[in-house]
């Protein structure tokens, strides 16, 4: 729309000194013929807009005008305290209005905190998946979002093991973790939120009716409280490990991290010491999944108990110097 454009452009150069037509048309997405006929229409409208010719020309404000078109939007002021992850916000199809937010944000700073905002834009970025990974966002990932944000119910399918389960959901909030979205919802009737992988939501309908929010729940202590809760389980074995000093730097990279750091602490070992750590007493998911973990090490860690995987250890160790000679 034209008129959307216009106020686009007032913005963009209430917050800069000087822009070129070619920035402009950057920004806009249009051609920098359009860019000089909307300077003219803004000109006509009472727009103090004028242009400087040649090299070091380009479209400016005469100092000091401001507009008034600086309000946020309620889904632009909800997008710009997420404008740090840009890609979780395209993802939630809120791109466009972090843009604008921030655009509106910009033109309304004095000249100095403006360029202290985009010196931080210049310098952090956060990219919250892992190496190697290429996520997608889920399909059904923007209506969760509409839903969270407006509190609405909805009625959900979802795959759980071979079969779907059907719910009515109230989604409190979303988690993004190392690339994978969660939502956090509570099911009709039930006393107790749960977490649902958003990837595995097969349907997501609005049931066109609100949910009375608790006041007391806390999106981030819900989710700590069950991340604890999910990982506390898994690690249901022991194995008895010496470590060298890289070993012993190495092993919250290896294996469970705050497993690891609580077994090292337990065993004494303080970062910078040149002594190998001895008894090192190290939880694990299985001995399988420590076999895996655990070989990564190399020479930096030596497995003391259970026996079968010293064995499996010692089998490794002889193929690998068959090997190398």
């Amino acid at each position: 729309m034209r008129a959307a454009r216009l106020i686009r452009m007032v913005l963009l150069l209430q917050s800069r000194p000087r822009m070129t037509a070619a920035e402009l048309a950057g920004e806009l997405e249009v051609s920098e013929r359009t860019v000089a006929r909307d300077a003219q229409a803004l000109s006509e409208a009472g727009v103090p807009v004028y242009a400087e010719r040649g090299r070091a020309g380009g479209y400016a404000l005469v100092g000091g005008y401001r507009t008034g078109l600086t309000g946020l939007a309620p889904e632009e002021a909800q997008a710009l305290f997420l404008s740090g992850v840009p890609g979780a916000l395209r993802e939630m199809g809120l791109g466009e209005a972090a843009s604008a937010a921030r655009l509106k944000v910009s033109a309304a700073l004095a000249p100095p905190v403006r360029e202290a905002s985009r010196a931080v834009n210049g310098r952090f970025h956060l990219d919250a998946p892992a190496w190697y990974t290429r996520p997608e966002a889920p399909g059904l990932l923007a209506p969760l979002a509409e839903a969270v944000w407006d509190d609405r119910r909805v009625a959900a399918a979802y795959r759980r093991a071979d079969r779907e389960v059907r719910r009515e959901l109230e989604p409190y909030g979303l988690v993004l973790k190392a690339g994978v979205w969660y939502v956090c919802a509570r099911a009709e009737g039930a006393g107790r939120a749960r977490v649902y992988r958003v990837d595995r939501f097969t349907e997501v309908r609005d049931l066109g009716t609100r949910f009375a929010r608790d006041t007391g729940f806390d999106l981030a202590r819900f989710w700590r409280e069950r991340a604890e809760e999910f990982a506390r389980p898994l690690l249901r074995e022991e194995v008895r490990l010496r470590l060298s000093p890289a070993g012993a730097r190495r092993l919250p990279g290896a294996t469970d991290p705050r497993a690891a750091r609580e077994a090292l602490a337990a065993a004494g070992w303080r970062d910078g010491s040149a002594r190998w750590v001895e008894d090192v007493v190290l939880p694990v998911e299985s001995l399988e999944v420590a076999y895996e973990q655990l070989l990564g090490l190399g020479p930096e860690a030596e497995v003391v108990a259970p026996p079968e995987l010293r064995d499996r250890m010692r089998e490794a160790a002889r193929r690998m110097a068959g090997l190398y000679g």
